[in-house]
């Protein structure tokens, strides 16, 4: 998606038919797996997307991005370490993230980043470096944190989406050799599993035509190949166009020719299909007005998407999808996509996978995941997407891992605000060991009468003034030397602050 600094992106003209779509049957509900754990490479068996031992995985991440804007780096580093920004996106659940591009990344000596804070220590790490070696860390500090990396094509230059793969600027040839070097960059690393060749192709783009100058297909086909020429271990990721058979959707949202015209690579079991989706804070579509919505939903999914992964052609991630979350229609909106991409809990890694636009929270039409001031969550939008969060992954690096290491934890109590009846308080869990963590317990005796009222982010028991916090689902496993977070709120207020113990496995 085209944002930056909250210039809303020109209006995705979308004229879409109203046709009705196809009910496609929904394939068994299947007992949920056991977590899988996503080490080394990733691979596809029809619908589903596996790791190096075969389990099945399921991407449930966030975008973040910047690269692909006159900054040429993430946003929000000029208020944040990126190091606390990606510990936060691993103590909210999410375990992947999708980091949008452009290839102004690779002109001459390479783009400089111009929008980092320095001061108090921030980012120390990142001074003197080049866009490319900035994500050179965050791609290495992500894997530590168990975290996986897509990196998205999102626009030829930082001056704005284009509607085809290449612009007179820009020819095919500099895309394809772009998209080479990025493979080849991070061959052997793992935490990159993949790369979406194109943001956004739309009209004149066709899908299936014939026209080497506007079949998208054909030219995913030609980038993917490129890419597993250099590395045949990655996951090519490829949108779909705006128009197909007359009939129009959102901007890289329609794969209605995927299942006549597959994308056919050199290396077998490595296209996973991408669509977005968005709500009326970005567009009015036609079916936001149909009498039936939000009932209509699933069956206009089904018919630009969702067939390939019923019908096991495929699996599809959900690249993109996002609302400001103001309107009524919006909220029903991500309430039946969310119930479409079905429940973790239910179906595990066989599901759709997901990143949610964005974790910025200066995208104009949809903010984002944090609040203005790149800090504070939005605990209603992030709440949205609790059922569809899913496990993470192994740590890639910082020594993290087996090999007889020692599991070791320490917790850090903080009254974050106290106004007399209550208060609220974080507690941050650090990996001390010299292995990654599992899972972890912290336990503090109050000297007074309080009383947990509510947790987020842990589970816990109360017994008398002593509390027992259990991390959740998403964010049990720490590498080593990071941190994960929790909160919640007690009463009354005014108490001294407790000893804290934490143990690990």
């Amino acid at each position: 998606m085209f944002r930056s600094l909250r210039r809303a992106r020109g209006l995705r003209r979308a004229l879409c038919a109203a046709a009705a779509a196809l009910l496609l049957p929904l394939a068994g509900a299947q007992t949920a797996h056991a977590a899988a754990p996503g080490a080394g490479y990733w691979h596809t068996s029809g619908r589903q997307i596996l790791d190096a031992a075969n389990q099945p995985v399921r991407i449930a991440g966030i975008n973040w991005f910047g690269f692909e804007t006159g900054n040429y780096v993430v946003h929000g580093l000029w208020s944040r370490d990126y190091k606390s920004m990606i510990d936060q996106m691993k103590s909210l659940g999410y375990n992947t993230i999708r980091l949008p591009y452009s290839d102004d990344l690779f002109k001459g000596a390479g783009a400089v980043p111009n929008s980092i804070d320095f001061s108090g220590g921030k980012n120390a790490d990142l001074q003197g470096l080049n866009s490319l070696q900035v994500m050179d860390k965050i791609v290495s500090y992500a894997g530590q944190d168990g975290l996986k990396v897509i990196l998205d094509r999102h626009r030829p230059d930082s001056g704005g989406q284009s509607a085809l793969w290449y612009t007179s600027a820009v020819p095919e040839s500099t895309w394809i050799s772009d998209l080479k070097a990025l493979a080849a960059r991070y061959a052997g690393q793992d935490t990159v599993i993949g790369i979406d060749l194109h943001n956004e192709p739309h009209d004149p783009a066709c899908w299936g035509c014939g026209d080497t100058a506007t079949d998208w297909r054909l030219a995913a086909q030609r980038a993917g190949n490129a890419v597993l020429s250099v590395n045949r271990d990655l996951l090519v990721f490829v949108e779909g166009v705006q128009t197909y058979a007359g009939v129009s959707g959102w901007w890289g949202g329609n794969l209605m020719g995927a299942g006549q015209y597959p994308v056919q690579l050199d290396v077998a079991n490595r296209v996973v299909y991408s669509a977005h989706d968005y709500a009326t804070s970005v567009a009015q579509q036609s079916w936001f007005s149909d009498p039936s919505f939000p009932d209509n939903m699933p069956g206009v999914w089904d018919k630009y998407w969702g067939y390939l992964f019923k019908q096991n052609i495929a699996p599809v991630w959900v690249g993109e999808f996002g609302t400001t979350l103001q309107s009524t229609v919006d909220q029903k909106w991500l309430a039946a996509l969310v119930s479409y991409l079905r429940p973790t809990s239910t179906y595990g890694a066989d599901s759709v996978s997901w990143t949610f636009w964005s974790w910025n929270p200066n995208s104009g039409d949809t903010g984002g995941i944090l609040k203005d001031d790149w800090v504070t969550v939005d605990t209603v939008k992030d709440g949205y997407l609790a059922s569809i969060k899913a496990p993470g992954f192994p740590s890639t690096g910082g020594g993290g891992g087996g090999g007889g290491g020692t599991a070791a934890c320490s917790a850090a109590y903080t009254v974050s605000s106290d106004w007399g009846s209550g208060f609220n308080a974080d507690v941050k869990v650090t990996d001390t060991g010299t292995a990654a963590i599992k899972s972890w317990k912290v336990t503090w005796t109050w000297s007074g009468s309080e009383k947990v009222t509510n947790m987020w982010n842990a589970t816990y028991t109360q017994s008398g003034a002593t509390v027992t916090a259990v991390n959740a689902d998403h964010n049990g496993a720490i590498a080593v030397g990071g941190s994960v977070s929790f909160g919640f709120g007690g009463a009354p207020g005014g108490g001294a602050v407790p000893a804290v113990s934490c143990t690990a496995t």
